[in-house]
């Protein structure tokens, strides 16, 4: 039951901040630029390859931040989804006019481009709170991900968002992970790591 609350508190949400999100980005159309500007980057760890992801709907882009971080020498890598269950997997992002529709529809990587393991990911989200909590799509392919990737290694993922995304409180489950930071048109926000 209690499973089933969270799910509908989350569907709810969901909704409610699709439709805020298409307001946001309509009345902040460089808060993408913004946002890079807003990334800190002697506070970030050590990377060489960084992951980003192809913006659906009114996601912010995050094509500014990644550059930002290119600049430093990294590799750019974006997701695909070879199924629709399993952790997505990283290739790195050559060039947009290559890219091909993974398990879910989205412009990716070729199969052919080098699958590689980022240090840094930028992750979509629809909601976000300051404990670190994102809300996602409702597949799941975020948060299988993001566990796939701390289990091999240290990794560090910023949400990416308009500011106006910000709840009070993401309803969480067990099997939702924590963001390191979240990066937005107003700032960079740290997500403390002792639990509250």
């Amino acid at each position: 039951m209690v499973h089933a609350t969270l799910s509908s508190a989350k569907t709810l949400l969901r909704a409610e901040m699709r439709a805020l999100r298409k307001t946001l980005a309509k009345r902040s159309p460089d808060a993408a630029e913004q946002a890079a500007a807003n990334l800190p980057m002697e506070r970030l760890p050590a990377f060489a390859v960084v992951a980003g992801y192809h913006p659906h709907g009114a996601e912010i882009a995050p094509y500014a931040v990644l550059d930002r971080l290119a600049a430093t020498g990294a590799t750019v890598a974006l997701p695909a989804a070879l199924t629709r269950e399993d952790p997505l997997v990283f290739r790195m992002a050559e060039g947009r006019h290559t890219f091909v529709p993974d398990a879910f529809g989205v412009p990716s990587p070729p199969p052919a481009s080098p699958q590689v393991h980022p240090d840094i990911i930028i992750a979509p989200l629809v909601a976000f709170d300051r404990r670190g909590l994102r809300l996602g799509q409702g597949a799941g392919a975020y948060d299988r991900t993001i566990q796939a990737a701390r289990a091999q290694k240290p990794v560090f993922v910023i949400g990416l968002a308009y500011a106006g995304q910000e709840v009070a409180r993401v309803p969480c489950e067990p099997h939702d992970m924590h963001l390191d930071a979240i990066l937005t048109e107003n700032g960079y926000i740290e997500v403390r790591k002792d639990p509250s």
